[in-house]
């Protein structure tokens, strides 16, 4: 069972709270993927959105607009139905949405998986994929997943504007590009402009953290998002200082590391279980460089804080937004598995002694300096994501 959200901002009281009645999922497979699940789970929760929306109009309250994301992209409809507009909020990246617009076609053209198709997909804004850089989703063709993903991206081509978290000059060319090459898309605005520096709470919990930090040395300290620890403990770099942030385990996490890890790295590093406040690291002035699953929030983190990466993608979307960072942001040097998977242990401590102490390294932290300073004026009075969501806002109010 599960309740669906409208609109939740509980530390705002101008803004209230519908909760929508539970739907139940029991006759689904219990080996449902979650893209599946939560696609049924919204569209059995229509009914009720539109009795609220009815309920709404009749009390004189019109909604100014709805707005949805890729997973509730039928609600278009009853959007349309109420005569208001319907916007999509892209969460990830212009070219992940350039992908959405193109993956139909690219299911027509093919015959076989998409992994084995011997072209690469090139992608607005010049961005070439292999196959192997497609999200984890897109890979079985057959599946119920890829299905409904056909579907999402046919279906958001109806809606009357996309807004992306992004902003326009960190994707200038995929923005325009999209909008050049692929006629019937939506209106794109790029409308990223804050970077939540959290709660009180979650600043206590890393006051620890920021107190090791204060005592480095400026552009010392490696932020490293997994545990990666063989690799970094590299002694001969003694100058190089890291915080390990290690993901969220059912048992201890330092039963992970390696024998006497703790005792080998201490007083050149700092280990930190389950969280560390990642905001707070990456903009402090003794971070040098960070180690990222490549996350679309971290990457957009990254980014306002002009910190030098290191592209390790896991899963999702992760691997096209490694390609992004390489090879159209230059801000990052990407990991390379082996034929089996792996990434070795002399591989990670040759990728951050080229990021920390290398030539590589200088030139990605100067692009991503400038990258910084993009990101602070999209988000000023007159930049471009402030200007972007505006021209929504004001579109909505226009709406007849």
């Amino acid at each position: 069972m599960m309740e669906t959200i409208i609109i939740r901002n509980p530390h705002h009281t101008t803004i209230n709270t519908v909760f929508l009645p539970p739907v139940s999922t029991d006759d689904l497979p219990l080996n449902a993927s979650a893209e599946l699940l939560l696609s049924i789970r919204l569209t059995r929760s229509f009914p009720a959105l539109r009795d609220t929306l009815t309920s709404l109009k009749e009390l004189g309250t019109s909604a100014a607009a709805l707005v949805v994301d890729l997973f509730a992209t039928d609600a278009i409809d009853i959007a349309k139905q109420f005569g208001i507009p319907a916007y999509l909020f892209h969460v990830i990246s212009t070219y992940e949405l350039s992908l959405s617009v193109l993956l139909p076609k690219l299911d027509e053209s093919c015959t076989s998986e998409y992994r084995d198709m011997v072209d690469p997909i090139t992608l607005p804004g010049s961005i070439v994929l292999s196959p192997e850089d497609l999200p984890d989703s897109l890979k079985e063709r057959n599946s119920e997943v890829h299905k409904w993903a056909i579907y999402w991206c046919n279906k958001f081509l109806e809606a009357d504007g996309v807004m992306v978290n992004s902003f326009l000059e960190l994707e200038l060319e995929a923005v325009k590009d999209l909008e050049r090459r692929l006629p019937g898309v939506p209106p794109v605005y790029p409308v990223a402009t804050l970077i939540r520096t959290g709660t009180k709470a979650e600043s206590d919990a890393g006051s620890e953290c920021v107190k090791w930090l204060n005592d480095q040395p400026p552009k010392s300290v490696l932020f490293v998002s997994f545990e990666v620890s063989l690799g970094g403990e590299n002694p001969s770099r003694k100058r190089r200082r890291r915080i390990f942030e290690h993901s969220k385990l059912v048992k201890d996490p330092l039963d992970y590391l390696p024998e006497g890890f703790l005792e080998r790295t201490k007083g050149r590093g700092l280990v930190v279980v389950s969280w560390a406040p990642q905001i707070q690291v990456l903009s402090h002035r003794s971070t040098g460089g960070f180690v990222t699953h490549c996350g679309w929030n971290s990457i957009l983190e990254s980014a306002a804080f002009g910190v030098p990466l290191i592209a390790w993608p896991l899963c999702f979307e992760h691997r096209m937004n490694a390609v992004f960072l390489t090879d159209g942001l230059k801000g990052a040097i990407r990991v390379k598995p082996n034929e089996n998977g792996i990434v070795g242990r002399e591989q990670i401590a040759e990728l951050v002694q080229r990021l920390m102490e290398g030539e590589q390294g200088n030139q990605i932290r100067k692009r991503m300096i400038d990258v910084k300073i993009a990101a602070g004026n999209a988000s000023s009075p007159e930049g471009s994501s402030t200007k972007a969501l505006a021209q929504v806002i004001q579109q909505w109010i226009n709406w007849k």
